[in-house]
């Protein structure tokens, strides 16, 4: 039933079809955010509430929904490679944790200066805020275990393992703003009902938020090409490779 994917786990068809991904989500990636960031930070109106300070907004809030995403998709690969032992799936893991630990540390950076006009201060011991710092130092945990070991797959596995023991933080990110009173504003966006944000304030939000994601797969794109060739790089098609671009 799935013999049409087995061709597709070759690194060498893999490493082909990233590279022909990576210039349509790139382009995708500059026009949405241009267009997102130009229209939420200079034409949408100021709020009511908090003036012109909400536009930060179109930074954190895409930020911070892929910080969450980009560590499910870690999880997800590292579960992969643990129970199938497919080795691409480290290192599409791998891959992703650097550009999730930098879209965490934008949602950290961009929150804190959100904070202080509306709540008077940087930095609160907030659940939200707090949960968000934990899944950072995840981030950087998962890097540093890979980084650790001197067998490159105990420091796959182990980064795998972390990974998944991670995860159960994210449903606590999302949902302590429910379980918990706290500072941080609910959920402006969600699926069973009608947003908060009015039209010309949520248009530019949106596609923010598929900026961030389309950037984000392209960079993972990007990093997961470089690996396999660090990974592979004593295969026959590394050395064909080298030599076609010599």
């Amino acid at each position: 039933m799935w013999k049409w994917l087995h061709p597709y786990a070759k690194s060498e068809v893999q490493y082909d079809i990233c590279g022909k991904f990576i210039p349509f989500f790139a382009v995708l990636s500059v026009l949405l955010l241009v267009v997102g960031l130009f229209w939420g930070l200079a034409i949408a109106p100021a709020d009511y509430e908090q003036g012109n300070a909400f536009r930060i907004m179109y930074i954190h809030v895409p930020s911070a929904i892929w910080s969450m995403g980009i560590y499910v998709s870690m999880a997800i690969a590292g579960l992969i490679a643990l129970v199938w032992q497919i080795k691409n799936a480290y290192i599409s893991m791998i891959a992703m944790a650097p550009i999730g630990a930098v879209f965490t540390f934008i949602a950290l950076i961009t929150g804190a200066i959100w904070g202080k006009p509306m709540w008077g201060t940087w930095w609160v011991w907030d659940a939200r805020l707090t949960s968000e710092l934990i899944l950072f130092f995840l981030y950087l945990g998962v890097i540093a275990l890979y980084s650790a070991f001197q067998n490159r797959e105990t420091g796959m596995k182990a980064a795998a393992i972390l990974c998944l023991v991670g995860v159960i933080n994210i449903p606590i990110i999302h949902y302590s703003v429910v379980w918990w009173n706290t500072l941080h504003q609910g959920a402006s966006i969600t699926s069973f009902r009608k947003s908060s944000i009015a039209e010309p304030m949520l248009i530019p939000l949106i596609l923010c938020i598929f900026g961030f994601l389309a950037l984000y797969i392209w960079l993972t794109l990007v990093r997961y090409r470089t690996d396999l060739l660090l990974a592979e790089q004593k295969r026959p098609w590394v050395k064909a490779l080298l030599l076609k671009e010599k």
